[in-house]
Parts: structure tokens; C-alpha cells; sequence
């Protein structure tokens, strides 16, 4: 199991996401980062554990707000050993435009539209698909939902009504496709809240989560990760069944 930390940039600076409703969401101020400034979450992030992986949603980008182009550039300037999965709504291909080499876009379900999803084909594999989610409704592009041959290997399913939630991950929408597609790497976000949602999520085949609430609050802090790393957390077998029915 891989946490992939979680930045939320609005209006240059990290914010709390709740449950999708991007206009309510405030600069963060936690047990783990009373800053709201990215470098010192980024930094908070790393005392827990060397992550090399981080995501970041660019929220006035999806929301066609502008932009934290500039910004962002410079936080894989700074840190040229973590890979950014950056998640800035419609990105058009643009085969002369040169990102780092620690740069990964996602493109996300909700941003696009039947009639121009064929354009996602342009980024081959060199990309991570977020099928986005509120409630039981598919955001974005109908047949990007349906149609696998726009799927790239590593596909994050998205519930939004779960972000910054205590809900828990969606266990049972998440299990639906690691059994229909298990030739893809599915990857959990939205209400993962301690180590045994991380234990239901591998036990359904889950192996990379996005996380941030969790890490903040402390309920996943580095204990809780090196168990993880090292699979040395008690017997799981069940563990699903047991956060579904309760």
C-alpha cells in the first residue's frame, strides 16, 4: 500500500477539501501544518515519511479560475526527487510544451466532454485518468466512463462527496472495478480516514491511496505507514466486510 499525499491549492495557498463544495474550502491549519503555504505542508508531508510521490489539484484550473502554474513549477524545481501528479482540469496535449521529468498530469473525468475526450488519446500512457464521482453520479465525459480504450494503466477513482469526509473510502464502488478491470491499477481518494480503511482498500486490491485529511490529523502518522510498508499489521481477512457493514 503507497499513500500518495494530497495538496489543494486554492487562491496560492493549501486548503481543506470538504466533500466537493470547492467555495467553502478555507487555508489549512492543522496539528501537522498550522501554514497554509505549500512548501511548509510539503516539508510537514516529508516529516512523516519520504514520500516520492505527491499529488496536487490545481482548484482555480479546474474551476477555470486561473491558474498556480507558475507556483507549481517552482515546487518541482525545489524538489526534483518527489513526482508530482498534477491535476489542473483540461489539459489539451501540447507535444512541444516540456514539463520536469517529476511531472505527471491528471486528467480529470469531470473536465472533459464526449466531444472532446478523443483528445486524451494524444497522451498515450504518459498519464493518470481520475474518474470522477458525487454520490453515484459520473462527472464529466459519459463514455470516458465506459470506453477503456482512452484508460491509461493507473486510474484514480474519485468519490468527491468523500473528500475531507469521515465516511470512509468507497469500499464497495472501488472493489466493482478492481474486479471488472484487474488488469488496471486503481487508486482510492476520498474519505480514507486510518490504518484500517488503508487494510480494507488492500484487501480488495487496492495498492495506492491519495490521503490528506488522515495525515494531518494524525490519525496516519509514521507508525501507521512503516506497518504498512512493511506488512506488519494484524490479520486483515475481513476487515472490508467489517467497515461496510458498520
Amino acid at each position: 500500500m503507497k499513500i500518495i499525499p494530497v495538496i489543494d491549492l486554492k487562491d496560492g495557498l493549501v486548503v481543506h477539501a470538504q466533500q466537493g463544495k470547492r467555495e467553502l474550502y478555507q487555508p489549512i491549519n492543522t496539528d501537522l501544518c498550522h501554514s497554509a503555504d505549500i512548501y511548509h505542508v510539503i516539508q510537514a508531508f516529508m516529516g512523516i515519511y519520504a514520500f516520492d510521490t505527491i499529488y496536487i489539484a490545481d482548484l482555480n484550473a479546474i474551476t477555470g479560475q486561473g491558474d498556480h502554474d507558475h507556483l507549481i513549477s517552482e515546487v518541482l524545481t525545489r524538489f526534483p526527487k518527489i513526482t508530482f501528479w498534477v491535476d489542473k482540469g483540461y489539459q489539451p496535449y501540447d507535444d512541444s510544451l516540456r514539463h520536469p521529468k517529476n511531472y505527471l498530469p491528471v486528467l480529470g473525468s469531470e473536465c472533459y466532454r464526449d466531444d472532446n475526450i478523443s483528445e486524451i488519446k494524444a497522451f498515450g500512457n504518459d498519464f493518470i485518468l481520475s474518474l470522477d464521482y458525487s454520490g453515484s453520479n459520473a462527472l464529466g465525459a459519459e463514455s470516458l466512463f465506459s470506453n477503456q480504450k482512452f484508460w491509461p494503466d493507473n486510474i484514480i477513482i474519485m468519490t468527491l462527496e468523500r473528500v475531507g469526509s469521515n465516511f470512509g473510502p468507497d469500499l464497495y464502488k472501488l472493489e466493482e472495478f478492481c474486479r471488472q478491470y484487474p488488469d488496471k491499477n486503481i487508486i482510492a481518494a476520498g474519505g480514507i480516514r486510518n490504518i484500517l480503511d488503508l487494510m480494507a482498500l488492500s484487501e480488495i486490491g487496492i495498492h495506492q491511496a491519495l490521503v490528506a485529511s488522515a495525515l494531518h490529523s494524525g490519525n496516519i502518522g509514521s507508525e501507521d505507514i512503516a506497518k504498512i510498508q512493511a506488512k506488519k499489521y494484524p490479520d486483515k481477512r475481513g476487515i472490508f466486510n467489517i467497515l461496510v457493514t458498520n
